[in-house]
């Protein structure tokens, strides 16, 4: 049985209203237990559990220590292209965009490298539109294998692929990838993805699932927030990443919920979460799956990722580009979305260590492939 078996007969709105009927018991409730269920996570991203978030918080330090210690990983994406046949209205790598168009070659990839090197990173994270022909799996495998002798850890966000596929993927090289779903709302999610291999709910729901069939360390899960109603989103996040854990439990598992931020096109979200509920969700997730790696990227504020590095957060990106060949030679023509937080990893990691916390540049060895 695959994920989308189990979530298809359930009805969005029915989802919405079964969180918003928590009462205060239910989640005194979920706060008082070591495992959670579905209906417990609900309950703690319930506006019912919102005067428990300093406890949820405490629960989420507690919970992120023991499993983790005190320590955060850095990582950085390398945008290898921005060529997409996808018409996603949120992005600024939309196909109708007038923007400039880029693909690196083994050369620009190689000036991309040397200057990521140089900040200090040991991990990199590979991003491409969706583009078969410009980027399509040959050439992402062919960068992994450029990437390979110079970062212990690289980790793709590329468009979904067989399981044949990630298979040589992870034969090259690759550690982990990252697939969001942007939106589990099936009724609206042709909507924001009307035409291209994107527009097919099923197939991309069924990603992780391939990438674990293929043997790949890790999967990446999330939501994109702005779509939609940011609380129904999370509690099928929720279900997703248990039926995971429960039929897939070699793999490791990280989240992210990206809120959404400017980008070329001028896309305005639906939705608004605030950093208070950001929180409320986060906190959630940690106290429903203690082992999970929770990330938080450049979208969010400095003064927002300073305060949840002690707080739940496992991996943040710092000194990011969303354009290809952006290290190198930036370009704010060539980006995806313009970033929140501009610091450099030098910064970055002064603040977590005057926090009492460990940086990493790496948390997988070239000798484990």
């Amino acid at each position: 049985m695959e994920f989308y078996d189990t979530i298809h007969d359930l009805v969005w709105d029915d989802v919405t209203r079964s969180i918003y009927e928590k009462t205060d018991t239910d989640v005194r409730r979920a706060l008082s237990r070591e495992m959670l269920t579905v209906e417990d996570f609900k309950a703690l991203i319930s506006p019912a559990a919102e005067p428990y978030l300093e406890q949820m918080a405490q629960l989420s330090r507690h919970y992120t220590q023991q499993r983790f210690g005190k320590v955060i990983l850095l990582y950085i994406p390398m945008y290898l292209s921005n060529e997409c046949s996808n018409h996603c209205i949120y992005c600024g790598f939309n196909h109708n965009n007038d923007i400039a168009r880029k693909t690196l070659t083994d050369e620009e990839i190689m000036e991309e490298i040397k200057v990521i090197k140089s900040m200090g990173y040991d991990n990199v994270l590979l991003l491409t539109g969706e583009h078969p022909r410009a980027a399509g799996a040959n050439y992402i495998e062919h960068a992994i294998r450029l990437c390979r002798d110079h970062f212990a850890a690289i980790n793709l966000e590329v468009y979904p692929m067989k399981v044949e596929e990630y298979r040589r993927m992870n034969e090259a090289g690759c550690n982990s990838v990252y697939i969001y779903q942007e939106t589990y709302n099936e009724n609206r999610y042709k909507v924001y993805h009307p035409k291209g291999m994107k527009s097919n709910y099923k197939w991309r729901l069924g990603t992780p699932e391939r990438v674990a069939q293929a043997g790949i360390h890790r999967v990446g899960m999330g939501a994109l927030i702005g779509l939609e109603e940011w609380r129904t989103e999370m509690a099928y996040l929720a279900m997703h990443l248990k039926f995971m854990t429960k039929n897939y439990w070699k793999t490791k598992y990280s989240l992210s919920f990206p809120r959404m931020r400017p980008a070329a096109g001028g896309y305005q979200p639906n939705f608004l979460m605030s950093e208070r509920q950001f929180a409320q969700a986060l906190w959630a997730f940690r106290i429903f799956d203690h082992d999970v790696e929770i990330s938080m990227s450049t979208r969010e504020t400095s003064n927002m990722r300073d305060h949840f590095i002690t707080l739940g957060v496992t991996s943040v990106s710092a000194g990011s580009h969303t354009d290809p060949g952006g290290y190198a030679h930036p370009d704010r023509e060539l980006e995806q979305f313009h970033i929140n937080d501009d610091r450099s990893p030098q910064a970055m990691e002064a603040m977590i260590r005057a926090q009492g916390y460990d940086v990493i540049y790496k948390d997988w060895d070239k000798t484990l492939r």
